[in-house]
């Protein structure tokens, strides 16, 4: 069914200048009427610092937030997009085992939390597992350049356990989530479509990996999008257990600033322009798709 766009309304012209004016009325009590002190110069001070052995311009404290927090991300929405998989593809498993397993795990993360779930899996995976393992001590005496890739796409050798440990709290969080989002996906695929692939005598793997998952995966994509983007702005709550990315450095900074307001003000608006970009990347992405769609449905058509 095609509806027709409609163009701006005079309801939509109202609904413009409340918006407008009630930002204006928040501007206002923010820079006028607010008894306080701005202090900006203290933001591009520690965005960037001169090196003085090198002469160059470096990332302060605050990038470096920044960067930590996109390779938490990152790590975490790769980790939870398997984790959610797997026990995605359990939910719609014939074993009742499998199916009771995965339900169990989403019903045990949805229904408790975040924050509780931050510290019982920083105190649990840090301190019992990955403390055993000694990672510190390895990398430390690994060769150099190893250290430094590590720094790079992970964190410092000293902070990586408390980076491990919030990759691994965000991506069990997330997985939760994206295991229903998956569910979902492969459920709405139509009867019909199983059968034929029956017929075609496929056991059950080639069916769900010819068949099923690359048409449930156009659906999930939308719901995925929007998760990737949850987990940037999850990646705040894990500041609590002293990982260093952009909130906690921020609070860093506010301590020995006082610059309160700037400091969330600035954050906020990084975080904004982060999860826009994201916004747009998915939002082209689903675009794209959609053409594939309608090629292969006119070309369908002509077929037939």
């Amino acid at each position: 069914m095609h509806y027709k766009l409609k163009r701006i309304t005079p309801l939509d012209c109202v609904v413009l200048l409340a918006l407008f004016l009630f930002a204006g009325f928040i501007c206002y009590r923010l820079f006028y009427s607010l008894n306080y002190r701005w202090n900006w110069s203290v933001i591009p001070t520690y965005m960037f610092r001169l090196n003085e052995n090198t002469g160059k311009w470096e990332p302060n404290i605050l990038l470096e937030g920044l960067f930590t927090t996109l390779r938490l991300s990152f790590w975490g929405m790769v980790l939870a997009i398997l984790i959610g998989f797997l026990f995605g593809l359990m939910r719609v498993s014939t074993r009742l085992f499998f199916r009771l397993a995965g339900r169990t795990y989403i019903e045990l993360i949805r229904n408790t939390p975040p924050l509780v779930l931050v510290f019982i899996f920083y105190y649990f995976i840090t301190d019992q597992i990955l403390v055993s393992f000694a990672i510190d001590e390895k990398i430390l005496s690994s060769p150099a350049w190893l250290q430094k890739f590590i720094s790079i796409f992970f964190a410092d050798p000293p902070s990586l356990n408390p980076f491990l440990s919030g990759v691994l709290t965000l991506a069990l969080f997330q997985g939760a989530y994206i295991a229903e989002i998956v569910r979902a996906g492969i459920q709405s695929i139509k009867q019909e479509q199983w059968e034929s692939a029956w017929s075609l005598g496929l056991n059950k793997w080639q069916v769900m990996r010819l068949i099923i998952l690359p048409e449930a995966i156009r659906i999930m994509l939308p719901p995925l999008g929007n998760e990737f983007i949850n987990t940037v702005k999850w990646s705040s709550i894990v500041s609590i257990i002293s990982i260093q990315e952009l909130t906690f450095q921020g609070l860093q900074v506010m301590a020995s600033t006082h610059a309160t307001i700037e400091l969330w003000i600035t954050i906020s608006v990084i975080y904004l322009l982060l999860c826009l970009t994201l916004s747009v990347i998915v939002a082209k992405i689903e675009r794209r798709l959609s053409r594939f769609d309608s090629f292969f449905q006119t070309g369908a058509a002509e077929g037939n």
